[in-house]
C-alpha cells in the first residue's frame, strides 16, 4: 500500500478542494443588480436594501410577517374542477397546474388566512403571482368567497393583497365569471358593515384590476408597482402615443387619485394597524410594555384633600 498516494494526497486535496456552493444563497436585485445575501433578503421582507425595490414574495412569507407573533390560521376554500373545458395549449391544463404546484408548494393562486394585525383580528387573502401569473380561475373565485363569508362569520375585516396577470385563460368563459362572483363576495362584507382594505402589489393587472381590487374602502399600493387593465406596451400600440413617464405606476395612480396611499413593505403592517383602528374605532394601539396605571382605592379618592397652612391658619 502506498501511504502518500492513498492518504496523504486524498487528505491535501480535500483540504483545498474548491467547495460548491449552492445556487440559492444569493439573490440579484432586477432594479440596481446588487447581490443580497438570502438571508438579508428575508429579513427585509425581500426588499432590495440598496434602492428599496421591492422583490416578489409568496403569500405566505408575507402574511407570515404581517400578523402578530407571525401565527396564522389557514382557512380552508372549496376546490375548483381540475380542468373543466380539457383545456390544451403546449401542454394540457393539469400539467400546468401540477408543475405550479411543484414550483410554489401551494394548492393554488390566492392564500387565505386568519391572523391578528396589532391585535385587530382579519381575515386576508393574497394572491401568488409565481403561480400562473397569479390568474384568476374558479379556484380563486373560490377563495374570495370563502373570504368573504369568514369575514361575515368572525365580523372581522378582510384584507387582500392583490398581484395578478388577468384572468386564466385555460378556464375560458368560467374565469371571466369570476369578476362578479368576486365583486358579489365584496359586498357581502361591506353589506356586514366590515372593512375592504386592498393592497395592490406588482403587478396587478386585467380582470383583478376590472373587480375586487378597486373595490376597496382603503386602496394601498407597494411602491412602482405596476396597476393597471391593459399594459402600457399595449396601450401605445393602440393609440400610437407615447405615454408620461411612469404611467400606471402607484406614484402616478396616487397623484391621480385612485389611490390612498403608497406604503413601503416594511413599513405595512404598522400603517394597516392604524387603519383597521380608525375604520372600527378602536383606541389607538399601545406600543410598549409598561403596566396600566392603578386606579386609586376609593377611600383614598373620595377623602378631602388636605388643608393648605394658610386655610389652617384662616380657621385660628
Amino acid at each position: 500500500m502506498n501511504w502518500i498516494s492513498n492518504y496523504v494526497r486524498p487528505k491535501i486535496n480535500s483540504l483545498f478542494s474548491r467547495r460548491e456552493m449552492p445556487e440559492n444563497l444569493w439573490a440579484k436585485c432586477d432594479e440596481c443588480g446588487q447581490m443580497i445575501f438570502h438571508r438579508e433578503l428575508a429579513d427585509n421582507l425581500h426588499v432590495c436594501p440598496s434602492c428599496d425595490h421591492h422583490m416578489a414574495i409568496t403569500p405566505r412569507e408575507r402574511l407570515t410577517a404581517l400578523f402578530d407573533n407571525g401565527v396564522l390560521v389557514e382557512v380552508k376554500t372549496p376546490e375548483a374542477k381540475a380542468d373543466p373545458l380539457a383545456f390544451r395549449d403546449q401542454k394540457k391544463y393539469p400539467d400546468r397546474l401540477r408543475d405550479a404546484r411543484r414550483a410554489t408548494g401551494e394548492q393554488e393562486a390566492m392564500l387565505v388566512a386568519r391572523g391578528a394585525i396589532g391585535g385587530v383580528e382579519v381575515i386576508a387573502a393574497a394572491q401568488d403571482f409565481s403561480f400562473m401569473a397569479g390568474s384568476m380561475g374558479v379556484a380563486v373565485g373560490n377563495a374570495m368567497i370563502a373570504a368573504a363569508q369568514a369575514a361575515v362569520k368572525a365580523r372581522a375585516p378582510l384584507i387582500v393583497f392583490a398581484a395578478a396577470g388577468g384572468a386564466r385563460m385555460q378556464e375560458g368563459i368560467l374565469s371571466l365569471m369570476q369578476m362578479p362572483r368576486t365583486t358579489i363576495a365584496v359586498e357581502m362584507v361591506k353589506e356586514a358593515g366590515l372593512p375592504f382594505i386592498v393592497i395592490l402589489t406588482h403587478p396587478t393587472t386585467g380582470g383583478v384590476t376590472a373587480s375586487y381590487a378597486m373595490l376597496g374602502d382603503i386602496q394601498i399600493a407597494e411602491p412602482n408597482a405596476l396597476i393597471c387593465f391593459a399594459g402600457p406596451r399595449v396601450i401605445e400600440q393602440t393609440i400610437r402615443e407615447k405615454l408620461p413617464e411612469g404611467f400606471q405606476r402607484a406614484e402616478y395612480l396616487l397623484e391621480h387619485g385612485m389611490l390612498d396611499m403608497v406604503v413601503d413593505r416594511r413599513k405595512m403592517r404598522d400603517e394597516l394597524a392604524t387603519v383597521l383602528r380608525l375604520l372600527l374605532n378602536m383606541p389607538p394601539r399601545i406600543y410598549g410594555d409598561l403596566p396600566a396605571p392603578t386606579p386609586a382605592p376609593e377611600e383614598e379618592a373620595d377623602a378631602p384633600a388636605p388643608e393648605t397652612p394658610k386655610a389652617q391658619d384662616k380657621k385660628k
